[in-house]
């Protein structure tokens, strides 16, 4: 049985408010009889303020009625529930100042060797914002020629459970997003053969094979004419564009020595006269 607490006060209590012998009360507060029975003569324990078990949740009243009826009985406390840990509030992980300084070699160790995990799960590991993750992506941070990237399990920012389990929501998480994806794509595809059939074109699909037939050999078939387009309706003559109209021809100088009827003299026939 475990001892309970303040031995000395919960023994003062019970000697002044129960009619439990010593040796009960001895037995359930780890004393001597004679140790008890000086708290009772006010030799032992003066000055000390009694503590009631049953307030603290540690002796019940049926049990010490229980005990008071018959002076061979012992207490026993009873059976108090395990405590459970209390659950840590949602919200960014308390970081250590002394490892405070680590968190951007940490965050530059998640991002390149676990790129399937969100801001959001990076910063519930770490303890971080998601502006100071985005600029460790984009390497705008202001330190980044110093980061250098460190394991956050051997650094003690994180258990390795809380990385494993982080990093398979992510993983699963991705593969049902590309299974959405492949599935709508699908769907997709579907509608349109659904809407090629129904304006009459042909499926873009092949047929599926009948078991026992087989396919015509390629040899025996002869090649296919190719179509003759049908001959267009006579075009329209082009225009004839009007040739520009020839400039007047400049009138030709007559010789001099054809002269007009203007009558002077010419000069030879000056020189041949004298």
């Amino acid at each position: 049985m475990s001892q309970p607490l303040m031995p000395k006060a919960t023994a003062v209590w019970l000697v002044d408010n129960t009619t439990l012998t010593f040796d009960q009360i001895a037995a359930f507060c780890s004393m001597h009889p004679l140790e008890v029975q000086g708290v009772a003569d006010g030799e032992v324990a003066v000055g000390i303020q009694g503590l009631d078990p049953v307030a603290t949740g540690q002796l019940t009243r049926e049990e010490i009625e229980r005990c008071e009826k018959d002076a061979s009985a012992r207490l026993r406390q009873p059976e108090q529930p395990a405590r459970m840990p209390e659950r840590r509030s949602k919200g960014p992980r308390y970081t250590p100042l002394s490892k405070r300084q680590e968190r951007p070699n940490v965050i530059a160790w998640l991002v390149r060797y676990h790129p399937e995990l969100a801001d959001a799960q990076i910063a519930k590991l770490v303890g971080t914002t998601k502006p100071t993750i985005q600029s460790i992506r984009d390497r705008s941070h202001w330190n980044v020629s110093n980061i250098q990237p460190q394991d956050p399990v051997t650094l003690g920012m994180c258990s390795q459970t809380e990385l494993d389990t982080a990093v398979q929501k992510a993983q699963a998480k991705l593969e049902r997003q590309k299974a959405r994806e492949a599935k709508e794509r699908e769907k997709r595809r579907a509608e349109n053969l659904a809407a090629a059939e129904a304006a009459g074109m042909p499926s873009t699909q092949p047929a599926p094979e009948v078991p026992g037939e087989t396919a015509p050999a390629t040899d025996d078939v002869a090649p296919a004419e190719p179509a003759v387009e049908p001959q267009s309706e006579a075009q329209p003559e082009p225009e004839v564009q009007p040739q520009p109209e020839a400039e007047p021809e400049a009138p030709v100088a007559e010789p001099a020595g054809e002269a007009g009827s203007s009558g002077e003299p010419r000069p030879e026939d000056v020189f041949r006269s004298q």
